[in-house]
């Protein structure tokens, strides 16, 4: 099917693919890339199936950049458990509902949340800098819950922001350098696109074909991304997570205003 779609269609959402993987492997945010080539490139598939089709094509770059940031940084087994597990069952839960759901209305909400995040990283230049732990170990294991919960089911359910909502309870809540973040942020990503992915997965809401190869362009591009963010550090990922943010913010605000 992938190559039935003509040679400049089929370039275009490979490359747009491989840039998503690479941004989101940074600093989350590659659906701002992937979802919209695939609404250009594919104009007659139903919003579900972009959206499963997006996180098949997801899923294989995440995995990529968890793998990738998982040999360098190592954080606790218990925090990555503690926000992986509810976030995929908050994601398969949101992925349920979200076609029983009506969404428009959490875009003014989703907004207004993107530029307190926003505001608030860009007023604190060195928040996550370096790694300050906050609260006692139970303590963390259970904001880790309730957040990874929360923002899976809201992955789930719209998604657009989750990266920058992992990342700022992480970083502002818990104390952890950007760069140690976004390597959990990683790991928590790969359980949301699961859980949502099984949903779509069984509701036929898949181009498996389309999916599996710009899969391949994800992981080319999270790999690249993975190792430059690693190198550069929290710093880098600090700045492309405010880049990501703002972009993020004209998005939602655009479907805000046109909804008007």
């Amino acid at each position: 099917m992938f190559l039935d779609l003509g040679v400049s269609t089929a370039l275009f959402l490979f490359l747009a693919a491989f840039f998503a993987g690479f941004v989101d492997s940074i600093a989350g945010g590659g659906g701002l890339i992937q979802v919209p080539a695939l609404l250009i490139g594919l104009p007659k598939a139903e919003t579900a199936t972009l959206l499963g089709t997006n996180k098949l094509a997801s899923v294989f770059g995440t995995i990529s950049s968890a793998a990738l940031y998982r040999r360098q940084i190592k954080p606790e087994a218990s925090i990555l458990l503690a926000m992986a597990l509810p976030a995929f069952i908050g994601s398969a839960v949101g992925a349920t509902l979200a076609s029983r759901i009506p969404t428009s209305s959490m875009r003014p909400v989703v907004l207004i949340l993107l530029v307190c995040v926003a505001i608030y990283t860009w007023l604190k230049p060195d928040l996550g800098k370096i790694e300050l732990l906050k609260h006692h170990s139970h303590r963390r294991i259970h904001i880790c819950i309730l957040a990874g919960l929360g923002i899976g089911f809201y992955d789930g359910i719209f998604g657009p922001g989750t990266g920058s909502f992992l990342m700022l309870v992480l970083v502002a809540s818990l104390g952890y350098a950007f760069i140690t973040a976004s390597a959990i942020a990683k790991i928590v990503n790969v359980a949301t696109n699961i859980g949502a992915l099984l949903v779509f997965g069984f509701d036929g809401a898949i181009l498996w074909q389309i999916g599996l190869v710009l899969g391949v362009a994800n992981i080319c591009g999270a790999v690249v991304g993975s190792r430059m963010a690693i190198k550069g550090g929290s710093t880098l990922v600090r700045k492309v997570f405010l880049l990501v943010t703002m972009a993020l913010i004209i998005k939602v605000a655009i479907g805000v205003f046109q909804s008007f």
